[in-house]
């Protein structure tokens, strides 16, 4: 587990990381976000241990700016200020925890524990999805549509109709997707469309 601390004051970024390191877990402290959004070893962190409030880019923020870059990675964020807006925002941005200074140690553990669970969890499907949507760009254009037409539950003749081409063209093309998906089986094909949200769109080159 690798798990990044961010906080301006010294003391309590010293104070925090040694916690962490107590626990037989790896700490990268960063005394600014912007410090830890320039670390070449970003997307490899299981979980961000971040303070509220801080100069230039703050923790909001620094949510934020790493929903766009690393968006499985979890966020837990302390503070010294009771800010309720403050806090549900941050809740609604996927924050993990939210927990006031002086933090309890046991709370941060657990929060950091549940935090790298759901970033690793996260990161697979990230990654499952990227491969999925670079498969999906080898189909050609009909064949995408042919994709989305079985996969919506149209049989091959009823495809044919829909695209104004024989049920032989169909699986023909039924056989194409199956190979640049690498799906084994139609069922298979129908969870990758559900994944990719691959809705019917019949209009015909």
């Amino acid at each position: 587990m690798k798990i990044a601390v961010i906080d301006d004051d010294k003391s309590a970024l010293a104070s925090l990381a040694r916690l962490i390191k107590s626990a037989g877990i790896e700490v990268l402290p960063f005394s600014s976000a912007r410090a830890f959004l320039d670390d070449p070893n970003l997307s490899q962190v299981d979980c961000a241990v971040t303070d509220l409030r801080m100069p230039g880019v703050d923790g909001l923020k620094l949510q934020e700016m790493l929903a766009e870059t690393v968006p499985y990675l979890s966020v837990v964020f302390i503070t010294g200020h009771g800010d309720i807006p403050k806090t549900v925002k941050a809740i609604r941005g996927g924050a993990i925890d939210f927990l006031e200074k002086p933090v309890d140690d046991d709370a941060l553990l657990e929060a950091v524990q549940r935090g790298a669970e759901r970033s690793r969890e996260q990161r697979a499907s990230h990654t499952e999805i990227d491969e999925l949507q670079r498969r999906y760009g080898l189909l050609t254009a009909r064949e995408r549509q042919v994709f989305s037409l079985v996969t919506s539950g149209l049989l091959n003749k009823q495809a044919g109709a829909e695209l104004g081409v024989s049920e032989r063209t169909i699986k023909v093309h039924r056989a194409r997707v199956m190979l640049k998906m690498n799906a084994e089986s139609l069922a298979e094909l129908v969870r990758m469309a559900d994944r990719l949200h691959i809705r019917p769109d019949t209009k015909a080159d």
